[in-house]
């Protein structure tokens, strides 16, 4: 990764965790040391070439790397226009690309000694990434979910318990992921002693936006090689569903200086952006505030209050969004817009029924921009959209949105 390169936009963050005015550390006094010590032992990781020898290992041989570039030939026949590649970082063991992340953060763990893992879960993807790497190392686990959520994404729940993870439900506010990750950190300060706090997107204080996305970047690193392979070129435009925002940083940071290229974050509409409280879309719709220890944009009324946002996918119902696309949003390197559910849906089934590929909820939202743009382009246009999940979590919400009877759900 290029350190202090002039003009560069993967120069951040800055000595205090700063991208530009966002980020930061905005923690408690108790929480500091922890932060401090995290700080300086993920400083020495990232220039310790064992450290990514077994990272590297683990991702070909444990999560399945490199995931497949694929050229979605009948999507791109059915809308016309741009051809649309999807990097298929849902075929990686557990089912997402949250265990690129997992896996970083557990080795760091591990060589700081801790024995305990907590971790917050929207979806259940980071908490199921969290479980398998526990349960391979032999780690105690602990993941907080929103009781609201632990309804909606049973199935990982289930997957969680298998695993040996015990769930603690939230039942606090709307009991989605920001009240998870809540309590997860009330657990890191209560713990300090044994308990590594394993964030699951580039937000929280720093060192995480950092570090999250630096194990997030394989994921463009591998797209650049493999679109040059496919294409003898990059793509015109890249497209991420963003909730705090991992699987996007993750394929935008290598291509970040690539000028040609078009990056774009689809936030979640919700039932539309204009609808009081009914989305979760903190650029199109918030301003700039501080949550969880960093400084980014967020869903607030003008007391600066933390509203409950909405959306179908639990995976992107959070108030926030990560530090590094609130900068990116303000230095105009990359552009957000919101998609809503109804819309995530129909890019749901349309994608069942030309790929033959059942997505989560969360890439749903990209593809559903994809699909927006893709017929107004012409031919030689490339977009390449992140498929960072699979469906099977949502099976259950998506029938219940379409009105369909399941047994079980």
């Amino acid at each position: 990764m290029p350190d202090d390169i002039l003009n560069s936009f993967t120069n951040g963050p800055d000595q205090d965790g700063r991208f530009g005015t966002f980020g930061g550390r905005f923690v408690s006094e108790t929480l500091m040391p922890l932060i401090l010590e995290l700080e300086r032992h993920y400083k020495h990781a990232r220039t310790d070439q064992c450290f990514w020898d077994e990272m590297h290992h683990l991702w070909t041989h444990y999560v399945g790397r490199p995931s497949p570039l694929y050229f979605a030939a009948r999507l791109t026949e059915r809308l016309g226009g741009a051809r649309i590649y999807m990097k298929r970082d849902e075929l990686n063991h557990t089912g997402a690309h949250k265990i690129n992340n997992v896996l970083g953060q557990i080795i760091l763990a591990r060589r700081m000694g801790k024995t305990r893992i907590i971790a917050e879960t929207g979806a259940g993807q980071h908490g199921v990434a969290t479980a398998t790497v526990c349960a391979k190392f032999g780690l105690d686990c602990v993941v907080y979910m929103g009781a609201h959520d632990v309804q909606r994404q049973a199935p990982n729940v289930f997957r969680m318990k298998l695993l040996g993870a015990r769930v603690v439900p939230v039942t606090s506010g709307r009991g989605t992921l920001k009240d998870a990750m809540n309590d997860a950190l009330r657990d890191w300060v209560t713990n300090v002693r044994d308990t590594f706090y394993c964030i699951g997107t580039v937000a929280g204080p720093h060192p995480y936006p950092a570090m999250v996305r630096d194990f997030q970047a394989i994921i463009g690193k591998e797209t650049k090689e493999q679109m040059m392979a496919a294409e003898g070129r990059l793509p015109d435009t890249l497209i991420a569903a963003i909730g705090g925002g991992s699987n996007a940083m993750g394929l935008f940071f290598p291509f970040l200086d690539d000028s040609e290229v078009q990056i774009i974050g689809v936030e979640a509409g919700g039932k539309g952006v204009d609808a009081a409280m009914a989305h979760c879309a903190s650029i199109t719709g918030g301003r700039p505030g501080v949550l969880h220890g960093n400084r980014t944009y967020l869903l607030q009324d003008a007391d600066g209050q933390i509203l409950e946002g909405f959306s179908i996918s639990a995976g992107l119902d959070y108030p926030g969004i990560g530090p590094e696309h609130a900068w990116l949003h303000e230095v105009e390197r990359a552009t957000y817009v919101a998609v809503t559910d109804a819309d995530a849906l129909h890019a749901f089934r349309l994608c069942c029924e030309t790929e033959g590929i059942i997505p989560a909820l969360e890439p749903s939202h990209a593809l559903a921009h994809a699909m927006k743009i893709a017929p107004a382009l012409p031919p030689e246009h490339i977009i390449c959209m992140n498929m960072c999940g699979r469906g099977d979590k949502d099976i259950f919400t998506v029938a219940r949105a379409l009105g369909v009877e399941m047994e079980g759900g």
